[in-house]
């Protein structure tokens, strides 16, 4: 079945940067396009970036336009997301997400920016 498995968030300052890691099974990873969530408390999930099968067809929020990178290794099944110039407003919990039919989505890993 299909499983995603995010890692790397944790605590950091303003300013400071993280590295998501969203390791994939289950499915043929390098044909599908994947995106990175985001849900902060009170707020709804929003779409941080996305990123095609192969690498390509790059598009993130404007919000975190020139600070986020996703990338992906196809050899590896895994997606990232390098998080720089962290702001106390990225703070939130981080998903993973693939649509095969139907969306499937991690359990998500905490990203707290805080001084």
């Amino acid at each position: 079945q299909v499983q995603l498995v995010e890692s790397g968030g944790g605590l950091v300052q303003p300013g400071g940067s993280l590295r998501l890691s969203c390791a994939a099974s289950g499915f043929s990873f390098s044909m599908y396009r994947m995106r990175w969530y985001r849900q902060a408390p009170g707020k709804e999930r929003e779409l941080v970036a996305g990123i095609g099968s192969t690498g390509g067809n790059l598009n993130y929020a404007d919000s975190v336009k020139g600070r986020f990178t996703i990338s992906r290794d196809n050899a590896k099944n895994t997606v990232y997301l390098q998080m720089n110039s962290l702001k106390p407003e990225d703070t939130a919990v981080y998903y993973c997400n693939v649509v095969i039919f139907s969306a499937y989505w991690g359990q998500g890993t905490q990203v707290t920016v805080s001084s």
